[in-house]
Order: C-alpha cells, then structure tokens, then sequence
C-alpha cells in the first residue's frame, strides 16, 4: 500500500505499479466531459487570449503542474455560510475523455488521472512519457469516497452545472487502485485481450 501527498513526483509514480493500492492526500481537480473539451480547444488547441481564460489557465497549470485530475460528476450541498460540501463523489466511466486525456496529460503535467472503466492506448503512452498513471476509484461507493473530501477549495466553470464543473477538492486518504502505470501495463488492456479470446474460443 502505497500514500501519497499531490503534487506527487516523478519518482514516486515510477514506483508504481498495476494492482497497487494507493491512499491520496492533497488538493485535486475533478474535470469530465465538457471540462476537458474546454481545456483543448481554449489553452491547448490555442493559447487563451481572453482575460479570464487567462487567469483560468495559470490557476489550473499550478494546481494540476504534478497533480491529479477526478472523472466525477459530484454531488454537492451549499451551506449557509456559502461553502460547499461533497455529498457524493462516485468515478465517472473514463473512456469518453480518451480523445482529449493524452493532451491534457502533457499540457499541465498529470501525474495521475482518477476515473472508472480504464482508458485507452492514447493515454497510457502519455503515461509512458510523462510518467503518470490512471487510478480507478471504486464505482457505486459515491458516499463512501465523498468521506475523502475533506474541504472544497474552489470551483471553476460553474456556468457547466454542478457536474460538469471544475471542483477543486481536498481529500485524505482516498482510496484508489493502479490498473494503467507508467511501464505500459494497462490490466484494463489485458481483461480486453483475455475476453475476447475466451468469446472467441465459445464461438468456436
């Protein structure tokens, strides 16, 4: 078992390896669909020339500069006093971020990225070459992982809706499992070559 503090190193990603448990600590950033689409097309695809997409873009390369991104479409209560609490925090499925991911990866230099289902070949070469790794959260534990959100900092784009936005969360202890690493070991790509080869085996 492995724990970690974000911003996490180098060193400390190259250490791990596919079936590793891992307890995250520290400031990260939830981001889905429309999240990762606005972060390509507004400070990848070209650089952001507009005030606040200006101001976004350093904000985010500091909190994600070594940093994780969650797939997660929280649950959230707003107190009296304005704050914000997580009510649940469950995983989002990961593939539908395969054809943005890689270029995130690289851009703000990811160290992991927190999701469920896996991703795909695009991202685990990122992972190769950053190094990173892809964390898989337990799915149907939405409660149980909002445990883990000890405070929530921030949030960006809220003008997205409550899921879509960008939440910027701290969490303790929370808990994940490595099933992409920075090796290429990807077990989401061998449960693939394993299945298919046993369909392929019934089907004669």
């Amino acid at each position: 078992m492995h724990k970690l503090t974000v911003p996490i190193s180098d060193e400390d990603i190259r250490a791990l390896h596919v079936g590793d448990t891992v307890y995250l600590n520290g400031v990260i950033v939830t981001g889905r669909d429309a999240a990762h689409k606005y972060m390509i097309e507004h400070f990848i695809r070209h650089e952001p020339t507009d005030p606040e997409d200006i101001a976004l873009h350093d904000k985010l390369k500091a909190l994600l500069d070594g940093g994780v991104i969650y797939h997660c479409g929280p649950v959230v209560k707003k107190r009296e006093d304005g704050s914000w609490t997580f009510v649940a925090a469950g995983p989002t499925t990961s593939i539908r971020e395969e054809v943005y991911e890689a270029d995130v990866i690289r851009h703000f230099n990811l160290k992991g990225v927190i999701g469920k289902g896996g991703m795909g070949k695009n991202t685990l070469k990122a992972c190769m070459e950053q190094p990173a790794v892809y964390f898989h959260a337990i799915g149907g534990a939405a409660t149980l992982i909002a445990q883990s959100v000890k405070e929530v900092l921030d949030v960006y784009k809220l003008d997205f809706g409550v899921p879509e936005a960008m939440w910027v969360i701290r969490v303790e202890d929370f808990p994940v499992v490595v099933t992409m690493d920075s090796h290429g070991n990807s077990i989401h790509e061998k449960v693939q070559a394993e299945s298919e080869a046993r369909l392929r085996a019934l089907l004669g």
